[in-house]
């Protein structure tokens, strides 16, 4: 560690910043970088700790060493604003980066590069409405489910009583389709009111579960798409109700499948984020499941509905697929974003990997 935290203190303080922090010695080699600059960039510092700045710094600027070096010469700190990075994932972030010139007496001069995400607090601040919005339809879903299945059962029941007293057996046929009819519109109810019990928490491995979703994805298309996996080997084991996680993840894999088609692509992704904000809520470490496709992607004006029930871009589609998915990554805590555009299409189910029932 450079002498910018000689102590444990300094140290955990840096470590425990939600800004990205990172410290460039004389040469414009990496010295240092805190877990926030990790997740931000999505790359180890074991990877980068010693490579120079310009392999480092996703900046668009190609005068990085330039304006770097300038700032170690007239030991003025600068501040770019609104800076669009490209990610290695292939997202834009804006930024606000910040450089500040070090300066330890008789030591060596360094650089102190603080980047800020000032899109951060508008993704939570999303996050925070998505979650109360689906908060406040599955309230009003279940209320309007319990209210139509009253009637339902006793439908069905007055159904079964007058086939009973029917002579005709011809005529038997249309109590028939009343009963099943009901059933129907009775199973459709209870997809939209969840799960009654109580979610079964046990250790999960979340590659054990994406597996067995592979395998159900390629067993029903055995024509394709093709399915690759990009799997992060560290991540924990966590508790989860894995019945629950397989039906979320394969009811956004089921959508992915069919947007991708025969000769698409289908992708699983796994990785580990420090310091991230579900919601409101700050996580040390948060699981991130991605479901990628290269299908049309989903229309603009849809994009907003998605995780609406009854709202489907699939011709005969219920719409429910998603909003089950996010009801029941809800229930453990997590959240289900998507970005969409035409050829890439990709669904981020965030889970706590540390919760209140571990």
């Amino acid at each position: 560690m450079s002498n910018v935290a000689t102590s444990p203190l300094e140290q955990t303080v840096l470590d425990h910043l939600n800004t990205a922090v990172m410290l460039f010695g004389a040469d414009l080699c990496l010295r240092y970088l805190n877990p926030a600059a990790e997740m931000l960039f999505q790359f180890s510092a074991r990877h980068v700790v010693g490579l120079h700045a310009v392999h480092v710094l996703p900046c668009p600027d190609t005068k990085v060493e330039h304006r770097l070096k300038e700032a170690l010469r007239s030991r003025q700190p600068f501040t770019e604003r609104e800076l669009n990075v490209t990610l290695l994932d292939g997202r834009t972030i804006t930024v606000n980066c910040t450089v500040l010139p070090l300066h330890h007496f008789d030591a060596e001069a360094e650089l102190l590069v603080e980047i800020h995400q000032v899109d951060r607090q508008l993704r939570i601040s999303r996050e925070e409405h998505l979650l109360s919005q689906h908060q406040a339809t599955q309230a009003l879903i279940k209320g309007l489910a319990h209210e139509i299945k009253n009637p339902l059962g006793g439908l069905r029941g007055a159904a079964q009583l007058l086939e009973r007293e029917l002579p005709d057996p011809g005529l038997r046929e249309y109590t028939r389709i009343i009963i099943e009819e009901a059933d129907r519109l009775q199973a459709l109810m209870n997809r939209m009111i969840g799960p009654n019990r109580m979610p079964i928490r046990v250790k999960v491995n979340i590659h054990t579960v994406l597996e067995h979703v592979r395998g159900l994805i390629l067993a029903e298309n055995p024509s394709g798409p093709a399915v690759q996996r990009d799997y992060d080997p560290s991540i924990p084991e966590f508790t989860a109700d894995q019945d629950r996680l397989i039906q979320a993840l394969l009811n956004i894999a089921r959508n992915a499948a069919a947007a991708a088609g025969r000769v698409g692509t289908l992708g699983f992704r796994t990785r580990v984020l420090r310091q991230f904000t579900i919601g409101n809520r700050r996580h040390r470490l948060v699981l991130l499941a991605e479901v990628s496709d290269d299908g049309p992607g989903i229309p603009d004006e849809l994009k907003d509905q998605i995780f609406f029930p009854m709202v489907s871009g699939n011709p005969g589609g219920t719409g429910l697929g998603l909003a089950i998915a996010q009801e029941l990554i809800n229930q453990h805590g997590g959240l289900i974003e998507c970005e969409s555009r035409p050829g890439e299409t990709r669904f981020f189910v965030y889970l706590p990997l540390e919760s209140e029932h571990d």
